[in-house]
């Protein structure tokens, strides 16, 4: 099958009546759904009859939007059981099959992206643009990886000889555990759900308990594409309940994971840990997090476009991305002039419910989060200056102003562990090569950017600045599938780069097949005829 060249999801316009008013509607539309019980889909079949646990809207943390079934590690035997009879049709089906389906999906998205959007809105509290950003880059997932699929099963080079028929063939692990974040949760869900079964896997996505509402509705979706039932179970429940019982079981061959340094680093323990009648070692595709800087070099001749990119790095879905800019680091000769302006562009931002087309920033996802922010930014009031936000509000729901706090050691903790939230650290370096050393003093190694009009300087940033994503005179955040194949080093997680080239491969092994052709040996035997 030939397809056109892959090109990214256009973002929508709603300054435009029709785009605004079309979204208004989709969230009307969304929200007469609110109070629905969800099942377990297990092989096709709907599981009802079990406790639940509810989806909130953090904006308005009194409204439930649905009550989803806790599974349990009985499910969990179920859905692995459905999975590996689903995978013996899945894995002998053409490529075409794969594809298609992603395609088909894709092609659905579209059509309703407002929708998945408007879910976004109330169930995480993404702005208008941040939910169809996100809604955007799932169609990006969809059709990219339906197009390496299709390369990953084409002729792959080798290097042939004469007296042998040489291939190279990649065929999928088997069934494999997805246990997506909520802070994308529609985008790196359906990618890492979708990269999984295009390579012809069987997957059990078990969602995040802060965001089941748009992971069921994008299961439905590919229901409605044609996806044989078994081949993505929907399983979920806690991670105590589900979770563990997933990434601990024999029957797992890898798991598919993105969110904290502390999961991360659990799952990976776990899975490492051979158990009986498992037959391989599980493989671990892991997205861990990071604590991300954005140097401003006193050789930056337009400070208000970098305290811009800064602002948006920091802030955009009130830092809760892990690409988010929580560090500012700042050469001493220009940090009097361009602080400033960072502070007014944060102090601009207008916080509120998402819902409403004007608002810069919602909620932060849930109770949970706001707690462990909100005692961060006590901790940060003690390492350095509030110069904006600092406070907070959990009356009606989860809000937490955008903070700037500094200067601060490059050795606070605000500096130095990954807050999730609104809170930005302000560094003062005394010059390009300090702030690259601070930069560097990091556990983790996902984005980074440099603001510089020194061509040397941005030339020693590519060398030496440790990070999987790095920009140079750009903002931190918004990599797009194709162009900035995303994922980082150190506890950032295990190198995988989402949207890339060498993504699907993760799911797949190589075969080697080599046949004999030409003039057959003559066979010599001993004199006992061996």
């Amino acid at each position: 099958m030939s397809l056109p060249e892959f090109r990214n999801e256009p973002l929508t316009d709603f300054s435009k009546p029709e785009h605004k008013s079309a979204m208004e509607a989709a969230i009307a539309k969304v929200r007469g759904e609110i109070g629905r019980t969800y099942p377990l889909v297990i092989g096709g079949e709907r599981i009802t009859g079990l406790g639940t646990f509810d989806s909130i809207n953090p904006a308005r943390k009194d409204e439930v939007l649905g009550k989803f079934s806790s599974g349990n590690a009985k499910h969990v035997e179920q859905a692995l059981d459905a999975a590996w009879t689903a995978f013996e049709s899945w894995k002998r089906q053409p490529v075409d099959t794969h594809a298609g389906l992603l395609l088909r999906a894709a092609a659905l998205l579209r059509e309703r992206k407002h929708e998945f959007s408007a879910t976004m809105v109330l169930e995480v509290g993404k702005t208008w643009a941040e939910a169809d950003a996100d809604t955007a880059e799932a169609i990006d997932f969809l059709e990219f990886y339906a197009r390496e699929a299709y390369r990953y099963k084409g002729e792959q080079p080798i290097t042939k000889i004469e007296s042998e028929d040489n291939h190279l063939v990649y065929i999928p692990l088997g069934v494999g555990a997805v246990i997506p974040p909520w802070n994308f949760p529609l985008a790196i869900m359906a990618g890492m759900t979708t990269a999984a079964i295009g390579a012809g896997n069987c997957v059990i996505l078990k969602p995040s308990s802060d965001s089941p509402w748009i992971a069921y509705r994008f299961f439905a979706l590919l229901e409605e594409a044609e996806m044989p039932a078994g081949v993505v179970n929907f399983v979920s429940g806690g991670g105590a309940e589900v979770g563990d019982p997933l990434i601990q079981h024999p029957r797992i061959r890898f798991i598919s994971f993105t969110g904290s340094k502390q999961v991360g680093l659990h799952i990976n323990e776990q899975a490492a840990k051979h158990r009986e009648g498992q037959l391989w070692i599980k493989r671990v595709v892991a997205e861990m997090g990071g604590k991300d800087a954005i140097i401003i070099d006193r050789e930056t001749k337009n400070l208000d476009e970098a305290a811009a990119a800064v602002v948006a790095s920091a802030f955009g879905f009130q830092g809760q991305k892990c690409s988010a800019c929580s560090r500012v680091i700042i050469d001493e000769a220009v940090f009097d002039e361009i602080v400033p302006m960072i502070v007014e562009k944060t102090k601009k931002l207008r916080i509120g419910d998402p819902a409403q087309d004007d608002v810069h920033l919602g909620p932060v996802v849930g109770k949970k989060a706001f707690k462990t922010i909100s005692e961060y930014i006590e901790k940060g009031k003690k390492e350095g200056d509030v110069l904006a936000g600092g406070d907070v509000d959990g009356k009606e729901g989860f809000f937490i102003q955008p903070t700037v706090i500094g200067p601060v050691s490059p050795d606070s903790t605000i500096a130095q562990e990954e807050i999730f939230g609104p809170v930005l650290a302000v560094i003062k370096a005394k010059d390009f090569d300090d702030a690259l050393r601070i930069a560097n003093d990091s556990q983790y190694g996902l984005t980074g950017a440099v603001f510089t009009d020194n061509e040397e300087k941005l030339e020693r940033a590519r060398e030496e600045f440790f990070v999987g994503n790095l920009y140079l005179n750009r903002k931190c955040t918004g990599a797009l599938v194709g162009v900035h194949p995303f994922g980082g080093f150190n506890m950032s997680g295990t190198d995988s780069k989402a949207g890339g080239r060498d993504y699907l491969g993760l799911f797949l092994q190589a075969k080697a097949i080599s046949r004999k052709v030409g003039a057959q040996p003559k066979v010599v035997r001993d004199a006992k005829g061996f």
